[in-house]
């Protein structure tokens, strides 16, 4: 799905377009799990869904959130609640979607001057 850029001051932030193996954050294409933020892009160590472990939710906390997406691929699938307890053990909010879903509702919290961060699992190739 493509996205209209907004050229404001978070628009190199926003999240442009997303299909199966990349997500596109402002120019920039990934294909690999990222964390994106209004401060930016980073890399995000789980690959798939199975690989989702608390190590990976508690780097998302020195972003310091309000609220987490977490974007679990192409299929929306609930992680059991011990993975995400380093986020609501904090009081951190946390939406779990698909990584489509994801992408669309980052876009309008950013546009809210919220402190968003989506945690994104890139959507495996072949799956759409």
């Amino acid at each position: 799905m493509k996205f209209e850029l907004d050229i404001g001051t978070r628009g190199a932030r926003r999240i442009s377009s997303y299909r199966a193996g990349e997500i596109v954050v402002g120019d920039t294409p990934y294909r690999e799990s990222i964390l994106v933020s209004a401060g930016g892009v980073r890399a995000w160590m789980p690959q798939r869904f199975e690989d989702l472990a608390p190590r990976h939710f508690e780097a998302v906390v020195d972003l310091e959130p309000e609220v987490v997406l977490v974007g679990t691929g192409a299929v929306h699938r609930f992680p059991p609640a011990a993975l995400i307890e380093p986020l609501s053990s904090r009081g951190i909010g946390v939406e779990i979607m698909d990584t489509g879903a994801a992408c669309r509702a980052f876009n309008f919290l950013l546009g809210e001057d919220r402190r968003v961060v989506a945690a994104l699992l890139v959507i495996e190739q072949g799956v759409s």
